[in-house]
């Protein structure tokens, strides 16, 4: 088990955030009789796996529906599928933006390059 500071070190998050993630109902750790928050293994990929979703702009609303879906249990599978099917979709489109991104930044770069190499600095 592992603390909310030991936690933020190990995921490069804040305290404030797991905080926050608690208060929206992401994530639930256990308590001990004194009140302080402990994270187990299965936390700890599960907040992995929000820090992804996070960085390939799922909405927070969605991260909260997938969560409250995934404790409601087996009879959410299909609308959890369904959820990370269009996130998945979303993902590749960002994926073939980027990759239009950086042609263009690519052919920039070579242009400015050649343009350097072509001029005189005496």
């Amino acid at each position: 088990m592992y603390t909310i500071g030991e936690v933020a070190k190990l995921l490069n998050i804040t305290t404030h955030t797991l905080r926050f993630y608690e208060k929206e109902k992401i994530i639930t750790p256990e308590r001990t009789d004194q009140g302080d928050r402990r994270y187990s293994e299965s936390h700890i990929q599960w907040l992995r796996f929000v820090i992804k979703l996070k960085e390939t702009k799922m909405p927070l609303v969605q991260i909260q529906e997938y969560a409250s879906l995934f404790l409601q249990g087996e009879k959410t599978t299909l609308k959890r599928l369904s959820l990370l099917k269009n996130h998945q979709d979303h993902v590749q489109n960002q994926i073939q933006v980027l990759m239009e991104i950086d042609e263009i930044l690519r052919k920039k770069i070579s242009a400015y390059e050649d343009y350097l190499l072509k001029r005189d600095f005496s």
